[in-house]
């Protein structure tokens, strides 16, 4: 079989293989892994595919973020993922609960225009994400066995339950809707993801009731541990050794730095690290995955378990082919390039702390495919901006008309297409 593309020379990480990056070739042979190894380049299976040299930069599998809002147009968070994904890195953006029963269907359909995979988990509450907060205060809209059908008819995009569980979210309803998320997860042998925030209910009410693979997220919250000594509540340590799965899940409320450093400390490393990206914290304070990665960096993660955390890891959580170089997987690559230089980074509540270093992405594939660039849509106007983001937004615009306006090449550049001779 003759290969499609071949990055070449590489640094390539491999979350399954321990030792670090390794130099090497990665092949790539109608959309799946074919061979990773040195010298693949002068193989003669190699003979007129697309070679791409990567010399000096990190290869690692696709990320998958495993807490994104992606249904862009019909909620208050949800985001065209497309624009972000090209120069991310990101190639498998797991929707965390946009959708419930009601909208499902449309998600469904939706999410196959990106270029990107999105795998989902169902709102527990059938009326989803459509507005701020408020989903599960009725708790009619909290329906197991709608939910349970729902799941049940798309199995191959819904991957688990999607609960938020803070008074904003529940409101008069307490615990109600996470025991019925759960209910729905044992019904049809699927994780649940749990958001957590300003109590009440507590730490310490919803943890207990988490099993083995549920997964908390934001679980570096200093929303949710304000009233916490030291930032940890002792439920927290009983869940983490049950088996349930802490997830940073960044977004424009869930992270601190003091938290993730008490977590650290007490010996409760986060299992996966998410970004939460939507319409509120694309803008910042999230940005990107690649920037969440080195607020991990920043904490003392190697960098190493940073990848395995937003790559193998969280697709092992939901069972996802994904985050993986395997011969046979499904060719899903990111190019980055480790600027190796001190960087400020900063969380939710603006305590800022210095990356030794920076995952700038240079190229992005999913099934062997480099997404190509697309240009993001102006933010929803409900989503509220400082001065200093919008003056950002109207600098990037004009430097991007500037561009744009310029013909592309000059006139020494060009051929004549169509000769006066008719030749």
């Amino acid at each position: 079989m003759r290969w499609d593309l071949v990055l070449r020379g590489g640094d390539v990480l491999d979350p399954a293989r321990p030792g670090g990056p390794r130099r090497a070739d990665v092949a790539v042979a109608r959309g799946r892994i074919a061979a990773v190894g040195p010298g693949l380049a002068a193989d003669p299976a190699a003979a007129g595919a697309d070679l791409l040299d990567v010399s000096g930069r990190l290869v690692t599998p696709g990320l998958v973020d495993l807490h994104t809002h992606v249904y862009a147009g019909a909620t208050y968070w949800g985001i065209d993922p497309d624009p972000t994904a090209w120069h991310s890195g990101v190639t498998t953006w797991v929707d965390a609960g946009s959708a419930g029963a009601f909208s499902f269907a449309a998600l469904d359909e939706g999410v196959r225009r990106f270029t990107v995979d999105v795998p989902a988990l169902l709102n527990i509450s059938a009326v989803g994400l459509v507005a701020a907060t408020g989903e599960s205060r009725t708790l009619e809209n909290c329906d197991v066995d709608l939910a349970v059908t729902t799941a049940r008819a798309h199995p191959d995009r819904v991957r688990g339950f999607k609960v938020r569980v803070d008074r904003h979210a529940v409101g008069p309803s307490g615990l109600e809707p996470l025991r019925r998320a759960i209910e729905a997860g044992e019904a049809c042998g699927l994780p649940v993801m749990v958001h957590i925030g300003a109590a009440p209910p507590t730490l310490g009410e919803i943890l207990p009731l988490l099993r083995a693979g549920d997964i908390v997220t934001h679980c570096a919250s200093g929303i949710a541990a304000a009233a916490l000594p030291g930032g940890i509540d002792p439920a927290a340590k009983e869940a983490y050794a049950s088996g349930v799965v802490f997830d940073i899940g960044h977004g424009s409320g869930g992270f601190a730095f003091d938290i993730l450093e008490a977590q650290l400390a007490a010996g409760l490393k986060p299992h996966t690290v998410s970004s939460d990206l939507h319409a509120r914290s694309l803008h910042g304070p999230v940005f990107d995955l690649p920037t969440t990665m080195a607020k991990m960096l920043a904490a003392g993660w190697p960098l190493d378990e940073v990848v395995a955390a937003a790559t193998r890891r969280p697709a092992e959580v939901l069972g996802l082919a994904a985050g993986t170089l395997d011969v046979g997987a499904q060719a899903d690559l990111a190019v980055f390039h480790l600027v190796e230089e001190p960087w400020a980074v900063a969380d939710v509540h603006g305590q800022v702390r210095t990356a030794p270093l920076r995952l700038v992405n240079e190229a992005t594939y999913r099934a062997g495919r480099r997404l190509p660039a697309r240009l993001p849509e102006p933010p929803a106007p409900w989503i509220p901006l400082t001065d200093a983001q919008r003056a950002a937004l109207a600098a990037r615009d004009e430097t991007v008309r500037s561009m744009m306006t310029q013909p592309l090449v000059s006139p020494d550049a060009l051929d004549e297409q169509f000769p006066r001779s008719g030749a």
